[in-house]
């Protein structure tokens, strides 16, 4: 009789404390930088005659936290115009960026 209370307690505190682990568990995730640009250029007003354009950006993040747009490799000088203004000096909210690190990424806009 006694090992099966102690069986019992043992199986109700592990089910409260899986209960509690699952229900209690809060979605931690912080955007990554692809994912912060994506935000920033989403709201454009273009209207293109081509499916797409496309843009090579390279550029660094400096100590404050901010894009610093080295180059924009497109032939479209509109949408490099575009993508200097909308991330040239914009703040991200990123722990493991490394500043001085010079970053490349791809852009595509599509009408």
């Amino acid at each position: 009789m006694r090992k099966l209370k102690t069986v019992s307690v043992a199986f109700a505190l592990f089910a409260t404390m899986s209960a509690f682990a699952t229900k209690g568990k809060k979605e931690n995730k912080q955007p990554n930088l692809s994912g912060q640009i994506y935000e920033m250029l989403k709201q454009n007003q273009f209207n293109v005659d081509y499916k797409e354009m496309t843009a090579e950006v390279r550029f660094i993040v400096n100590e404050k936290g901010e894009l610093v747009v080295l180059s924009v490799e497109t032939s479209d000088e509109i949408l490099e115009g575009f993508v200097k203004n909308r991330l040239n000096y914009q703040k991200v909210e990123l722990n493991n960026v490394s500043p001085g690190r010079i970053y490349e990424l791809p852009v595509r806009i599509t009408a």
